[in-house]
């Protein structure tokens, strides 16, 4: 009954609605009638649909009366979505606006030198950028930098701060060496920071803290303006050792206990007369050791590079000019030929 007055109802309202409302609603329910017999599990529009739809908001006012399979704001959602699409595809050859973005090339130098520098400001590292012909902005700068990690790394700092006291330090230490004997000997040497150099050696069977100050009035100054000396804690630096350190108006420093690396420029050289030297020959006696140590200062201080000295020795070796190349190199060999030192022939 409530189906015939429905029916009934419908049929006296179309007759007082114009032709073209019949026809836009016909079209409207026969599109969703196909959607909704397509062999799916849930109805979805395509493209096609949705165009429909956008099309038919637009020409007719009732479009909503007769929408079953998807809720008005779906169709409004999608026509702000076909705005955006149509204005990004008119937009895609149109010249960008605003700043210019800067190259990741220059995002890292700017961080490398925030890194480097902790104490410089935008400013500052704009200054430098303009120096090195970068086109930027001191604001574009500041906004990097503010993103930038400001905390330096402590092993630089360490490293900064040793560079402009090096001058000024100074290390001492013993390494042993066994005999053709069984026995063992005591290699004392002092080394500077500032271009590794050997200051003073000496060897002795007997190591004491008075044969070990006697050393340290022997060798002065240690020929070199130094005001630090660092050493470890062995028992062979006694007091009077320490009283004689302070009477030539150096300043003491010793390691902590079982802490090598805190005197590593003195262990890295017991390292390499080892490498170089010690691990190729057997030592005879006291005066056999001092000669090879002799031999070994006089080379590691006027032929041997190094890499901290940028490939120089620690007495600054005359580099030889360009010469051509069927110039003449000869070898002059060092500790008995275990290594060699090249010159151009005369």
């Amino acid at each position: 009954m409530i189906a015939t007055f429905r029916h009934l109802l419908g049929v006296l309202l179309a007759s007082f609605r114009s032709r073209e409302d019949l026809i836009l609603e016909n079209l409207a329910l026969r599109q969703q009638l196909l959607a909704l017999h397509a062999k799916r599990p849930r109805p979805k529009l395509g493209l096609v649909e949705k165009v429909f739809w956008l099309a038919l908001r637009r020409l007719w006012l009732g479009w909503k009366q007769s929408l079953i399979v998807v809720t008005p704001q779906t169709v409004i959602r999608w026509h702000r979505t076909g705005f955006r699409l149509y204005w990004a595809w008119l937009s895609r050859h149109q010249p960008g606006v605003g700043r210019r973005p800067l190259t990741k090339h220059l995002r890292d130098l700017i961080q490398r030198m925030v890194a480097e520098n902790p104490t410089w400001g935008a400013p500052r590292i704009h200054g430098e950028l303009l120096m090195l012909g970068f086109d930027v902005s001191e604001r574009s700068v500041s906004r990097w930098v503010k993103k930038c990690h400001r905390r330096p790394d402590p092993a630089k700092q360490w490293l900064a701060f040793l560079k402009n006291h090096r001058e000024s330090i100074a290390a001492m230490d013993f390494f042993t060496v066994p005999t053709l004997t069984f026995g063992v000997l005591h290699c004392l040497f002092v080394i500077g920071h500032d271009r590794r150099t050997i200051l003073h050696y000496n060897v002795t069977r007997n190591p004491s803290g008075f044969w070990t100050a006697l050393q340290m009035r022997q060798t002065g100054q240690f020929s070199s303006p130094c005001k630090f000396l660092i050493f470890d804690r062995d028992a062979k630096f006694s007091h009077e050792v320490l009283v004689t350190i302070e009477d030539l108006g150096v300043t003491s420093v010793r390691t902590a206990f079982r802490s090598p690396w805190q005197n590593g420029v003195a262990e890295r050289w017991v390292g390499s007369i080892r490498r170089e030297l010690l691990n190729h020959v057997i030592v005879m006696n006291e005066r056999h050791l001092r000669r090879l140590v002799r031999d070994y200062v006089r080379y590691y201080n006027e032929d041997r590079t190094h890499m901290t000295l940028g490939k120089q020795t620690p007495v600054t070796r005359t580099v030889t000019p360009r010469v051509p190349a069927s110039a003449t190199v000869v070898a002059l060999p060092r500790l008995g030929g275990l290594h060699h030192r090249y010159e151009i022939a005369a």
